[in-house]
């Protein structure tokens, strides 16, 4: 999306958007634009939600912005995308926070998951925003910046949606690849079987074992010219368990066809890392993403099995179906040996967190109040938004096993997000961790504000990108 500012809108717009908060009147720069808008105002006929004039020259909408913030301003300009037509869209908005969320809103709205659909008429994304008025030119680097982020993110939802016939790990990689061809500041590296093998991955070699498709630990490492601070190494690492049939611990048949979703969390890591480079942010980045599939079969992993984790601890499992925690605990630890000194971790990982926070908040886990914060102020910024969770250590004994270091399951379903966090925990390494259980935010399964259908979401690339930007303005100091 090309984004431009001019002090008046421009005559090629196919739309002219003016917001409206709740409780407020038209700004007098709208009502000067059309006699009309001040006449149906004054008669009580203005739509709190969305009011479209035909006018000679193309059309004015006015849309209703809810409390007038960022959250407002995103599920309004989401609401135009998918109801009003047009290539290019001026905004009555000068001010920078809200034109970054009236950039996402945009690209929420027009995102289209039918491309398999061999009829019908697909919609057109926004091709131009210009913002308008007083403070536009002020808003306009924010705004072009989100653009790319919007940009990654709709590749995230991309990889999503796609079937788990035409994206396996393999794919995955090759995603990979184009990110690190694009870019001088960026370099690959790809463990296959035999690779995680000698690496001594048996937690992630263990989910692997039941698929014919060959699993993937995809590096990804972006070395700036000059990083705001050197000795800092923002570590992202995902799930991304391109499909996800439970293995023999098997799912229920009637929610099976969505586990193509849960390589959710690798994908807004590889689409993070992506808009991170793309923006050429000042932080050195590390990005450790496990891919595999999860299948029954001669040789899947069964309840009882020990596995050897990377880091030299045992593993019992219990349940097939808790394989995220298994994968994630090696790519965590392989984060950490490849000098991630502050690491997030994303991954659609428990259904507690679901039960606990429905699909509008993310659960994030840390024993870093400064580390937790700064992610939190992430997705606050971003409207990626994440809520803190307990570690309470109250809770470590429900991975206790009487044969292995550890189980990869609890016996009882209470608790299982935090007890799923404690057990990476044990692979997380020195220094600051975060673990956000994105399993209700990732993909939706009907529509909820600001997104008008179903499907992926792109959860997580605004929050790591967000807290990239931090960083690389910042820095971070570590509380005690």
């Amino acid at each position: 999306m090309q984004v431009d500012a001019a002090q008046s809108p421009p005559t090629e717009a196919d739309v002219l958007v003016v917001g409206v908060a709740d409780g407020a009147s038209l700004p007098d720069d709208a009502r000067a634009l059309d006699a009309r808008l001040a006449r149906l105002e004054d008669a009580g006929e203005l739509s709190g939600e969305l009011t479209v004039l035909h006018t000679d020259d193309g059309r004015i909408a006015v849309v209703g912005t809810g409390a007038g913030n960022a959250a407002g301003h995103r599920a309004a300009a989401a609401k135009l995308a998918e109801r009003v037509p047009g290539a290019t869209v001026a905004w009555l908005l000068g001010d920078a926070a809200l034109a970054r969320a009236v950039v996402d809103g945009l690209a929420i709205g027009r995102w289209d998951p039918g491309r398999w659909k061999t009829s019908g008429e697909r919609p057109a994304p926004v091709d131009r925003l210009v913002l308008c008025g007083p403070g536009a030119e002020d808003a306009l680097e924010a705004a072009r910046a989100q653009a790319v982020v919007a940009s990654w993110t709709d590749r995230a939802r991309d990889l999503v949606t796609r079937p788990p016939n035409e994206l396996t790990p393999e794919d995955l990689a090759a995603a990979a690849k184009e990110i690190a061809d694009g870019s001088p500041q960026v370099t690959l590296s790809v463990l296959d079987r035999d690779g995680l093998r000698e690496a001594g991955m048996g937690a992630f070699l263990g989910v692997a074992q039941g698929s014919h498709a060959e699993p993937r630990l995809i590096t990804l490492h972006y070395e700036p010219e000059a990083p705001t601070d050197p000795d800092l190494v923002l570590g992202l690492v995902g799930k991304a368990v391109t499909f996800d049939s439970g293995g023999l611990s098997l799912k229920p048949a009637d929610s099976m066809e969505e586990m193509k979703s849960d390589m959710a969390g690798g994908a807004a890591v590889l689409a993070g890392f992506g808009a991170i480079a793309e923006l050429g942010l000042p932080v050195r980045v590390v990005a450790a993403i496990g891919a595999t599939e999860n299948m029954p079969g001669g040789h899947a992993l069964r309840p009882g099995d020990v596995l050897h984790a990377a880091s030299g601890l045992s593993i019992e499992v219990n349940n097939t179906d808790a394989e995220g925690r298994l994968v994630l605990a090696d790519t965590l630890w392989h984060a950490r040996r490849e000098g991630a000194t502050h690491v997030v971790d994303l991954a659609t990982l428990t259904a507690s967190i679901e039960v606990a926070l429905g699909n509008v908040l993310a659960g994030v886990f840390s024993t870093d109040a400064a580390w937790l914060a700064a992610v939190q102020e992430a997705g606050e910024a971003s409207g990626d938004r994440v809520w803190p969770m307990p570690l309470d250590p109250g809770y470590e004994r429900y991975n206790e096993s009487p044969v292995a270091d550890l189980k990869n399951a609890p016996e009882k379903r209470k608790g299982g997000a935090t007890i799923a966090a404690l057990f990476l925990k044990r692979f997380a390494g020195e220094g600051a961790w975060a673990h956000v259980d994105m399993a209700g935010t990732g993909f939706l399964p009907g529509p909820r504000t600001p997104y008008p259908r179903e499907g992926a979401t792109g959860f997580g690339v605004g929050l790591v990108t967000e807290l990239a930007r931090g960083l690389a303005e910042s820095g971070y100091a570590p509380r005690p």
